[in-house]
């Protein structure tokens, strides 16, 4: 009578730490406490599936209950080892946690662990998949686990360690299994056909391999279907067929038809491995895997010696330049990933081959496979907005506009309607023979320009047909739906009608519907004046054009730098800012304190800046006071007290706050301004103002 078949894995499950495959780092570990006698009470293993956790669970039960063991490692032969093997060792009980999960069943274990062992030394308890217990069970554990017996041991199994509660995983020691390189997979695969006497070939066990994805039990369990389809024999044929993995000769033709850009040939590929693959995505993946051997075998050759199809990568290889082997790489991972997006895969798969086909820098035949491309260096970052609008030497520069240069309104364009009872009288229409407003030279004389107010901070655009960068255009409230009405529930308490900003500050080229503003302050734009810019005694600065118009070509470390003294702390600042780099923050908290042999003390407001006590910068700023004044310059930094004068940053902020202040007046003051607050009920956002110059 025949003996009844067991399978591969479990017939080839380890039995001692050395029969493991992988997992060196456990076994060392575990070999060492085991022969010093450091045995912990509770121990926790993690991995993925079939990697060996039950497996290393009932060689550590032997190694706790063998009578003479060696270096850790179990004999094998005593009564103890050898009830292990067979299931019947009274004193190690495996529980299936995802089956008792409840409070009783654990209850029901801690109430026997009190018990002295049967016939071991240890009582063992391997909890498998420790993770499906609920929170009860846990609970009631903890005591157990922090204060066991002293013939107690256990071993906790799971594959999802972040659902075990953090109070059961500070009582136990961790071990994390990795998973099974390919390589260890296949090795120990034909180890096993060896012993077996079964005939195959390598590419198949390699296919194997992979397919475990790092799980030597689901390898064994693989193999033991290849050797049934067989017929007693491991075929890659069979195994590609099994697993439906693609045919590689069929990737390297793909490649081929790539590098010779044949595009008929590459679809007629196509279409044949769509007609028996059992999906796309394992295709797509199977070619992701061959470029990413081709770009090994480019950069390191050696890492793939002793692989059958070296001589095949290194053709391949050879075929293209490094940089379109990344290029088809990535298409191929985009193309898995863009799989479910696709009408179908089908199309998915051939948009990604014809994106390899159209992204092939170096397919042409007469681009040499050691060429390079050029001009690939990263781009610098844009220059600043002041930067681009600054006037170069092949530019114009941008006129400064003021009011009294505009043209002034043309009659046909201000038309104000009196208010009469309520009703509104239409408005006249021009003669036939008028000229059309955009004709400038047959328009009519315009009458004397009206002179705004120095109240009115409305700033002009240029002429075109769009806003400049340095206004906004807002909707005028004036108009209703043509432009030249207005509405009686718009008109203000009073039934005066103010005069529309067109009639004061005529502007030809801004739309009819729109008043031109000016943009609230900003630090960055070129129009405007940086902190460090300002003068001492808190007067509002010249605009920057006139302050820079003969230094725009002098960069600041070739100009003479202020003289070093109290008063001029705002402009060695500005002299120094870019010097320094990343300190400028905390250089803009700092105050002047005092100037004593070479010893320059600053106060800091280390409130402000988390640099306060950052020694490389204080180096930097003491290095550019250095450099620009000559002498050996020390920097002392002290504590903030009320006494200290200003800093840039409160300087900078005082400036600003008093502008606000000086715009906000000239707002109240002007009767336009009143008006529209008073018909809109509005008020002024007093963080938005800003006094234009």
């Amino acid at each position: 009578m025949t003996s009844a078949y067991q399978a591969l894995a479990r017939k080839w499950r380890p039995k001692t730490f050395a029969d493991l495959v992988g997992q060196e780092h456990i076994v060392q570990a575990l070999q060492n406490a085991l022969a010093k006698g450091r045995l912990h009470h509770a121990y926790l293993l993690t991995g993925t599936r079939g990697v060996g956790k039950t497996t290393i669970a009932r060689i550590l039960a032997k190694a706790f209950n063998c009578t003479e063991p060696q270096q850790g490692e179990p004999c094998g032969q005593c009564a103890s080892c050898s009830a292990i093997d067979q299931n019947r060792f009274p004193d190690l009980l495996e529980i299936d946690a995802a089956s008792n999960t409840g409070i009783d069943n654990i209850r029901e274990v801690l109430e026997n662990a009190q018990y002295a062992p049967t016939s071991g030394k240890y009582k063992v308890y391997i909890i498998d998949e420790v993770h499906m217990l609920s929170k009860s069970a846990f609970n009631a554990m903890l005591k157990t686990l922090e204060e066991p017996p002293p013939h107690v041991k256990f071993i906790l199994a799971t594959t999802d360690p972040q659902k075990v509660p953090v109070t059961v995983l500070s009582r136990c020691l961790q071990f994390v299994l990795h998973n099974m390189t390919p390589q260890q997979v296949a090795t120990h695969l034909a180890h096993v056909l060896d012993c077996e006497g079964t005939p195959y070939e390598t590419p198949a066990l390699h296919l194997l391999a992979r397919a475990a994805a790092g799980s030597m039990r689901d390898a064994l369990s693989l193999l033991d279907q290849a050797i049934a389809m067989g017929a007693g024999a491991v075929r890659e044929r069979d195994v590609r067929q099994m697993t439906g993995s693609i045919d590689r000769r069929k990737l390297y033709a793909l490649l081929d038809a790539l590098a010779e850009q044949d595009g008929g040939q590459l679809i007629a590929l196509a279409r044949e491995m769509g007609a028996y693959a059992a999906g796309f995505e394992p295709v797509l993946a199977e070619l992701a895997l061959l470029l990413q051997e081709l770009a090994l075998i480019r950069h390191v050759p050696a890492a793939l010696e002793g692989n059958p199809e070296q001589a095949q990568l290194a053709r391949l290889a050879a075929r293209f330049h490094p940089e379109q082997i990344q290029l088809y790489y990535q298409c191929a991972l985009h193309g898995r990933q863009d799989l479910p997006l696709a009408p179908d895969e089908y199309a998915g798969w051939l948009m990604t081959l014809l994106r390899m086909l159209a992204f092939a820098p170096f397919a042409a035949a007469d681009t040499p496979a050691d060429g390079h491309i050029e001009n690939t260096a990263f781009r610098t970052a844009p220059p600043p907005v002041s930067a681009r609008l600054a006037p170069s030497a092949d530019t114009v520069p941008r006129k400064q506009f003021r009011p009294q240069d505009l043209p002034p309104p043309r009659p046909q364009e201000i038309r104000r309607v009196p208010h009469t009872s309520g009703a509104t009288a239409p408005p006249p229409a021009p003669a036939d023979d008028a000229p059309p407003p955009w004709d400038e030279d047959e328009a009519p004389a315009p009458p004397p320009p009206h002179t705004p107010s120095a109240e009115h901070a409305v700033l002009p655009e240029p002429p075109h047909n769009h806003a400049p960068d340095d206004e906004y255009v807002l909707p005028r409230p004036y108009d209703d739906d043509d432009g030249d009405t207005v509405p009686h529930d718009m008109m203000p308490h009073d039934g005066a009608l103010p005069a529309p900003p067109q009639a004061q500050h005529a502007n030809h080229d801004a739309p009819d519907d729109a008043y031109i503003l000016p943009r609230p302050y900003d630090d960055n734009d070129g129009d405007t004046v940086p902190h460090s810019m300002m003068p001492h005694d808190g007067a509002l600065p010249e605009p920057p054009q006139a302050q820079h118009t003969n230094h725009d070509d002098v960069p600041d470390t070739e100009r003479a730098p202020p003289p070093l003294e109290r008063e001029s702390w705002f402009d060695i600042v500005a002299h120094i800012g870019k010097q320094v780099a990343a300190a400028q923050m905390l250089l803009q908290h700092l105050a002047w304190v005092s100037l004593e042999q070479h010893t320059l003390t600053l106060a800091v407001m280390s409130e402000k800046t988390k640099d306060a006590d950052n020694r490389e910068y204080i180096g930097r700023i003491a290095q550019a006071l250095q450099q620009a004044y000559g002498t050996d310059l020390r920097v002392c930094l002290t504590e903030w007290h009320d006494d200290c004068g200003e800093t840039p940053f409160l300087r900078r902020e005082r400036i600003l706050a008093e502008r606000r202040e000086t715009a906000r007046q000239l707002l109240e003051n002007d009767a336009a301004a009143r008006t529209i607050m008073h018909t809109f009920s509005a008020r002024w956002r007093t963080e938005s103002l800003c006094l234009r110059d």
